[in-house]
């Protein structure tokens, strides 16, 4: 027997610093360019990198070194990119916290991962401030501009980013990191009980930036990608990372995300591509209700967080020639799962609805169906069960807590509910707790939003389900009609005749001013189920 064969590759570990090293070498010129609300301030990635060299400095002094904690509470911005960098690369862990979470939450996350220097905006230090007297982990607060800091007397020592950065000994050379080390972390929404933190290593990072870009988020060198998903989200799905490495400048918007500002921006910066959730872009296509938009730069948007509107992919391409791209994951997947490309070839009306979908598995995702007898189900596109997914940017855990029933033998339990075809291409048909079963068989409430959401009178949905005497459950579509509507729930059913099965149509409607929505922007449908079941709602109801 001859000897046996052995590889010949060298064991480099896959850290962050290869990223961030490979971005600031290869693609120097390109840049960080952040919205100030009328002009735009813009760093190279060289200098970028150098700011980088000085942050990571100015953080060693402050006693910051290998698996310490440093939070950002920041808007999308040249500091924060900065932040997303320098921290991992310094051996330490960032934590993105979320500026929309409620002051419990806020308070527990910052002491359950044990932030030691956070690092805020000024506009957002009345926010942070409410919660201070909660927490025992910060001892030093790293505020970015110029503002009134006088909120965190006595909570710390605080010091200027500016300051910090001038009077920092730049980091020359990177430590060693081991690739399975932490690197950030992103808590869940929290929608029930507190928010479970994901710790992301430097290899599941790296690792999900090639995957991203395998899966179809590619950018060219000298592409220009507006960031509206929030850096707090998941990893801001991953667009620094893979912007940096591929050479696309990053356009960050600030805190400047309501349609006009954020459409000012556009017309000023000549994005060609972005990403943000569904919300974001139903706002932006209300506003173009109202004046005449300049987006003529923008080609293509990947959409994520909520099931996207087959009205809304229509409503862009139609009047902006822009292609609406579904995305799909979870903070605990890094988060992208899977990504709506059009096959080649594909235009028209079969390039829409490929789009519509939920979106192709991406490489390095490995996915499967389970039923409710534990079945794993067929990839035929008609087989229902729940989306199981593993790899390896996808969680294995949470943070300080154990939670088994979301992990079936190595395999996430996502909660959704969907079916694949014999291509790999996914649709969620629900999440479990969302589907409504009704007299025995089941409604997708998300079947049911899209349908409502392509009535024209429609700028808002969301379906729940509610007891029901006779069938158990039954739809409740809560709606926001545009400015001006006045749609009935006959009109509205009578539209939904074309689209859904008849013993669909909801008998309930109740009209709000505005959907609910999380801290990420989803719909929070928990709140809508509370309010109904509290009598907070004016319900209508109607013959189906």
């Amino acid at each position: 027997m001859g000897t046996p064969v052995r590889s010949t590759m060298q064991q480099h570990p896959l850290t962050v610093t290869d990223l961030l090293l490979h971005g600031a070498r290869v693609h120097p010129d390109r840049h960080v360019v952040t919205w100030l609300g009328d002009t735009t301030r813009e760093v190279s990635f060289a200098d970028t990198y150098t700011r980088v060299q000085r942050l990571a400095g100015g953080l060693r002094s402050l006693g910051i070194g290998e698996g310490q904690v440093v939070a950002t509470f920041c808007w999308n911005h040249q500091e924060h990119v900065e932040a997303y960098w320098a921290v991992p690369c310094l051996g330490a862990v960032l934590h993105q916290l979320n500026i929309r979470l409620f002051p419990d939450q806020l308070a527990f996350v910052i002491d359950d991962l044990g932030d030691e220097v956070i690092l805020v905006d000024d506009n957002l230090i009345p926010v942070l401030a409410t919660v201070l007297d909660r927490v025992s982990s910060p001892h030093t607060f790293v505020v970015i501009g110029d503002g009134d800091a006088s909120a965190l007397d006595g909570y710390g020592e605080v010091v200027r980013y500016d300051d910090l950065l001038q009077r920092a000994e730049p980091v020359t050379t990177w430590p060693t990191v081991d690739e399975d080390a932490p690197a950030a972390s992103c808590y869940t929404s929290g929608t029930t009980g507190n928010p479970k933190g994901v710790v992301y290593s430097h290899r599941s990072i790296w690792t999900h930036t090639f995957g991203s870009v395998a899966g179809g988020v590619r950018f060219d060198d000298g592409d220009r990608v507006l960031v509206v998903v929030p850096q707090f989200h998941a990893n801001a799905w991953g667009l620094v990372h893979s912007a940096w490495i591929q050479g696309a400048d990053l356009l960050m918007p600030a805190r400047f995300l309501q349609p006009e500002p954020l459409t000012d921006f556009i017309a000023a910066a000549r994005p060609n591509c972005s990403a943000a959730v569904p919300s974001v872009w139903n706002g932006v296509l209300a506003f173009g209700e109202q004046r005449e938009l300049d987006l003529s730069s923008l080609e293509w948007v990947v959409v994520g967080g909520s099931a996207v509107p087959r009205a809304m992919i229509d409503a862009f391409e139609e009047r902006y020639g822009i292609e609406i791209i579904q995305g799909w994951g979870m903070t605990e997947m890094s988060p992208l799962g899977s990504v709506a490309i059009p096959p080649a070839g594909a235009t028209g009306e079969e390039s829409r609805r490929f789009r519509a979908r939920t979106g192709r598995i991406v490489p390095g995702v490995e996915m499967r169906l389970v039923a409710d007898d534990g079945t794993v189900q067929p990839w035929d596109g008609e087989s229902m069960g729940e989306v199981q997914v593993r790899g390896p940017w996808i969680t294995a855990g949470y943070h300080g807590v154990e939670d088994p029933a979301r992990f079936d033998d190595g395999w996430l339990r996502t909660g959704d509910v969907g079916v694949i075809d014999h291509l790999g291409s996914m649709q969620l048909v629900d999440r479990t707790k969302d589907v409504i079963k009704s007299g025995g068989e089941w409604i997708s409430s998300v079947d049911l939003e899209n349908a409502l959401m392509a009535h024209p009178d429609v700028l808002e949905c969301a379906v729940v389900g509610v007891a029901d005497d006779r069938w158990d459950e039954r739809p409740l579509a809560c709606v926001v009609l545009r400015p001006g509507a006045a749609a009935a729930p006959e009109d509205l059913n009578s539209h939904l005749e074309d689209h859904v099965a008849r013993w669909w149509l909801p008998e309930r409607y109740a009209f709000l001013e505005e959907v609910p929505k999380t801290s990420v922007g989803k719909f929070d449908k928990k709140v809508l189920r509370g309010a109904y079941r509290d009598g907070d709602l004016e319900v209508v109801t109607t013959s189906p």
